[in-house]
């Protein structure tokens, strides 16, 4: 099996994939700001800063085939940093153009990038999913540098051999989700109803397992280079249905109401808005290219989710 450097394998996504990855009997090596919770005689950590500062990666990548770049400065929704724009540039753009050029010059063969579907928006038309025909059009600081990285990407394959791999899955979930879904899990859980109205609003997620097994696959087949990958589970649902399946899954009927109840929702407003606006990504190319399918079902996810929140949470 190859060597492959993984960023980003304390994350949610990046934790899940280097044990998928060992499992698999590929050798990693992992840049970590602090020791790992699991190890393996086949993953190899080394200490660093930070894609934000200036780092030679020549040593690291010795022996590499396969970079795969999960790390990233994530989006916030109440960003701390005096300049956001500057700190998402100097993270997702810099640091993963100073990366993958020394990828390329250490002769690395392929380069798989973690983007986001959102570069294309936050709202897709209905019955027009986002696909590799669409026009990027980024609404956030985080979507736009994740659109400057692919960018700068593409660029490097006129001059090396390198291959680029971008791969934009639509928002994940799965078993340790933080954020706006564990918020969601514990207002069913607490019996809240949710100001959701019936609507043909479907959107597309994808679970991590799902995108885990899209990242493991681009690893070594070899139709996928130089594509853009769009991943997501395979069934779009719209707002209310996802969350009813969800409260099926934590045995808490899901309560919908046609009352606004904004005032019950401290700051929520614009998730639940989220919940009820179309977003769709259109996996079809994925599927043709790779001859891959998402094996994983929603409603396991959602039953292996909760399991994780009653033990955890």
């Amino acid at each position: 099996m190859s060597k492959i450097l993984l960023t980003g394998s304390s994350g949610f996504v990046g934790q899940a994939l280097a044990r998928r990855l060992v499992a698999e009997g590929h050798h990693l090596r992992l840049p970590v700001r602090s020791e790992l919770l699991w190890q393996s005689e086949n993953a190899e950590t080394f200490h660093f800063e930070g894609l934000e500062t200036p780092m030679n990666w020549m040593d690291a990548l010795g022996g590499v085939r396969t970079v795969i770049h999960c790390a990233c400065r994530p989006y916030f929704e109440n960003d701390p940093a005096a300049d956001p724009q500057a700190e998402y540039r100097r993270c997702n753009v810099d640091g993963t153009v100073r990366l993958a050029s020394q990828a390329a010059r250490s002769g690395v063969r392929r380069f798989v990038f973690v983007s986001t579907a959102e570069v294309c928006g936050t709202r897709s038309r209905p019955g027009y999913p986002f696909s590799v025909e669409s026009a990027p059009a980024p609404a956030s600081l985080f979507a736009v540098s994740k659109l400057e990285a692919e960018r700068a990407l593409s660029s490097l394959t006129a001059s090396s051999r390198m291959e680029i791999v971008i791969v934009r899955p639509a928002p994940v979930y799965g078993p340790g989700v933080t954020g706006d879904f564990l918020v969601l899990m514990r207002w069913l859980d607490h019996g809240k109803a949710l100001p959701l109205l019936e609507d043909d609003c479907f959107r597309s997620r994808v679970s991590r397992s799902n995108l885990v097994d899209l990242l493991t696959c681009c690893v070594s087949h070899p139709a996928a280079g130089g594509h853009i990958l769009y991943v997501s589970d395979g069934e779009d649902l719209t707002g209310a249905d996802f969350v009813r399946r969800l409260g099926d899954a934590l045995g808490k009927p899901a309560k919908l109401s046609r009352k606004p109840l904004w005032m019950s929702f401290r700051g929520k407003r614009a998730f639940i808005e989220r919940l009820k606006t179309p977003m769709q990504v259109d996996i079809e190319h994925t599927r043709r290219l790779l001859s891959w399918t998402p094996p994983y079902e929603i409603d396991d996810t959602l039953a292996q989710t909760v399991a994780y929140f009653r033990r955890h949470m």
